[in-house]
């Protein structure tokens, strides 16, 4: 990963379309839209870690590992089956953006 850093905006682009692990934004809605007011900077913190990690060279597999960590344990969701494919998802969005 270059040394660069994601554009938070980016980064609420990639965790909101793809990880939202609470499910606050309903279907069809974007962290940008009304509906997301208030509560945009949800998960700011995870996914900056997140790209934080993966920026100073962390294995793809320890960051999901991460995102799955703050989800199950932090947040305390119950793992579903989409759990790590979404987590996959946001690493693999942050590592192509990088």
């Amino acid at each position: 990963m270059s040394s660069s850093i994601l554009d938070l905006s980016k980064l609420r682009d990639i965790g909101w379309s793809m990880w939202d692990p609470i499910g606050l934004i309903p279907d069809g809605c974007t962290w940008r839209d009304d509906d997301a007011a208030g509560f945009e900077d949800e998960y700011d913190s995870y996914l900056q870690n997140a790209a934080a990690q993966l920026r100073q060279g962390a294995p793809a597999a320890e960051v999901v590992n991460y995102l799955v960590k703050v989800e199950t344990v932090l947040m305390s969701i119950s793992q579903r089956p989409d759990t790590m494919l979404r987590a996959r998802a946001v690493v693999q969005a942050i590592l192509a953006e990088a």
